[in-house]
């Protein structure tokens, strides 16, 4: 079998008859902006000098690690000590240790029991300090 110089070949004689689809429309333009144009100078000029480190970004933070490391200390204090006097109760009132609950000594049940709760609350209340100063830095910053 031998075909014209008009005829298709190969792939294209399989196409022949069959209608054409339409041209997919072209995709959607899409704007991409890189920075808010509403948003004030001041909030840029400050998180420029923050990316720069210039002095005053540098005592900004600085100010913000020291708040956060005071907030740690002091309930790293609270817990020392409350923790710590427990058994100078029990040093100071030797009565207290010959204390059963439950046929547990209470020695044990405090020592055992008592600063996992304590550590929780301490834990939950210290969480809740460092994303308030967080937040408060960040509005800082912001305005």
């Amino acid at each position: 079998m031998t075909t014209g110089p008009d005829e298709p070949r190969g792939a294209d004689a399989l196409l022949v008859g069959v209608p054409e689809e339409p041209p997919a429309p072209p995709p959607r333009r899409k704007r991409v902006v890189l920075a808010d144009s509403r948003a004030p100078v001041t909030v840029l000029r400050t998180v420029i000098e923050l990316e720069e480190q210039t002095s005053w970004a540098e005592e900004v933070v600085s100010g913000f690690i020291r708040t956060q490391l005071r907030t740690a200390t002091r309930l790293a204090l609270l817990v020392m000590s409350t923790l710590g006097m427990v058994p100078l109760l029990f040093f100071l009132f030797p009565d207290l240790t010959g204390m059963s609950v439950a046929g547990v000594r209470l020695p044990w049940l405090v020592l055992g029991v008592l600063p996992f709760p304590l550590l929780f609350g301490v834990g939950y209340w210290y969480n809740a300090r460092a994303e308030r100063n967080e937040r408060d830095f960040v509005d800082m910053v912001e305005k």
